[in-house]
């Protein structure tokens, strides 16, 4: 019986779980024997599951020899509705991040709750958690925070070189908006590095939408000469719809900022011509920039850029 009830469970089982279909010493009997290893408070799991490589043996939390999709699910179920995974751990859940075996798990808990942190998980308290929709929601069969307040409170952990990914990345696919991001920020006041994250979110609601672009906004197409170029302006020319990285309106001009990675794609160097192509057709003159440029050459293609601007406007005039 006990063994089914574990298999049901994808390996894991907890006491509560377990002595309702088998008497208690049938749980530490097979503790006893090896066949299942208690990785958090009244939670179980079957001892193959456990990573054996020494690196992982020789841990300090059981926990942590776990495959992470197991020890998520373990965490979970220890927090037993007195807790919602969180931070990094909340961000793995949301397809943002990739967690490895041995990476310390988070779980939120309300001021009250009577749940601390144990070997492999850190329980972050925090005033005004309401273990329900919206402070919380399901997602793959965990209680998992939002999204926005996952990406803010994992902000701080992550190497400086990493945060701004995510955030990018969580609202590039249309997981999140910046304005509720800047309402998640607004809950954790003290946050480190709290006016980096800000800027980031700024630089998203004017319509930056890759790191490159960013860079292009703070570094050349701002300032003394530049028009107010729209971010991610929709065109459509017939039966396409494009949007554009910046569009100087009046003067109908898009900038294009080509990536590193785009601009050694052969099937975008394929695709680009055809959309610049398209655009001309409706007046648009595109001009593109490479990642390189961008960066090491920004002087030069700000001065290029207010020329190519000043010449279409003399031709409008």
């Amino acid at each position: 019986m006990l063994r089914e009830l574990v298999e049901r469970g994808g390996g894991l089982v907890t006491r509560a779980g377990a002595e309702q279909v088998v008497p208690e010493w049938t749980l530490w009997r097979a503790c006893a024997r090896g066949d299942l290893v208690r990785v958090l408070p009244e939670v179980f799991v079957a001892a193959h599951l456990l990573n054996d490589r020494p690196e992982h043996r020789n841990g300090p939390a059981t926990i942590g020899r776990l495959d992470p999709a197991l020890g998520l699910r373990a965490a979970d179920l220890w927090a037993d509705g007195r807790g919602a995974l969180s931070h990094l751990s909340a961000l793995a859940i949301w397809g943002m991040r990739r967690l490895r075996a041995g990476d310390l798990l988070h779980l939120s808990a309300p001021a009250g709750a009577g749940i601390r942190s144990r070997p492999g998980v850190a329980v972050h308290r925090r005033q005004g958690l309401f273990l329900v929709p919206p402070h919380v929601v399901v997602r793959r069969g965990l209680t998992v925070t939002r999204l926005e307040q996952a990406l803010v409170d994992s902000w701080p952990m992550l190497p400086p070189g990493e945060r701004r990914a995510p955030v990018i990345r969580a609202v590039n696919d249309r997981l999140t908006t910046a304005e509720r991001l800047v309402e998640a920020l607004g809950t954790v006041p003290r946050l480190p590095d709290r006016a980096a994250l800000r800027t980031l979110l700024v630089r998203l609601t004017e319509g930056c939408r890759s790191p490159l672009e960013i860079w292009g906004h703070e570094h050349v197409f701002t300032g003394p000469g530049m028009p107010v170029f729209r971010r991610q302006a929709r065109v459509r020319v017939g039966p396409r719809t494009m949007y554009l990285d910046l569009f100087a309106e009046r003067e109908r001009v898009n900038i294009e900022l080509d990536g590193a990675a785009t601009h050694g794609d052969p099937r975008q160097r394929e695709i680009d011509p055809r959309r610049d192509a398209l655009l001309a057709t409706v007046g648009i003159l595109v001009v593109r920039f490479a990642h390189r440029r961008l960066v090491h050459e920004a002087d030069e293609v700000r001065r290029e850029t207010l020329a190519i601007l000043a010449r279409r406007a003399d031709l409008a005039g």
